[in-house]
């Protein structure tokens, strides 16, 4: 009898799914979202041994006027396309490769917060292939669907991504660290 490997026990990683993506020989984008935040890396592999080059979470919205009231929401379909927004403008700033989607184990549904993440991606000017048919409603997108109407404050931050150069990689912040 063959046991699974330990990870696919734990329904961390779906292998079938992982080889194809490390076959392709292109970058992925990672999509995860924890209990408080959602988490997007950069991810390039070699010799299927997997490497970040920067990762960004919906945490960092807060440098951009994410009100604290809203902290909860950090997790929301809003929360996600601005943290798309923020991936694929440093992806655009440090000429990288165009990575492939890498959902992992989470079940992709359409007009979820998966989508409004890749939605973020191609506002920002990344290429990235998908159906209109996928993305969440800009009513949802906006915050419009939150206790309190968040679009006004969405565009705000919206506009300061835009307008923003500073956006954090971990290569600035290890020659931070080394001063």
């Amino acid at each position: 009898m063959r046991l699974p490997k330990q990870r696919r026990i734990k329904n961390k990683t779906d292998y079938h799914k992982r080889l194809k993506l490390l076959k392709s020989g292109a970058p992925r984008v990672t999509f995860r979202k924890t209990n408080r935040y959602v988490i997007a890396q950069y991810v390039t592999s070699r010799e299927a041994q997997d490497k970040i080059e920067f990762g960004i979470t919906s945490k960092k919205l807060k440098n951009y006027g994410w009100p604290d009231k809203f902290d909860g929401s950090l997790k929301s379909i809003t929360a996600s396309y601005l943290t798309g927004l923020l991936m694929g403008k440093e992806i655009i700033k440090n000429k990288m490769k165009t990575p492939i989607v890498d959902f992992g184990m989470t079940r992709v549904l359409s007009k979820n917060r998966t989508f409004g993440f890749i939605k973020g991606l191609i506002d920002a000017g990344v290429e990235i292939k998908c159906s209109e048919d996928h993305f969440p409603d800009e009513e949802r997108i906006e915050g419009k669907y939150m206790k309190e109407d968040f679009s006004k404050t969405f565009k705000e931050i919206k506009s300061k991504i835009e307008k923003s150069e500073v956006i954090f990689s971990t290569k600035e912040k290890k020659k931070e660290k080394k001063k």
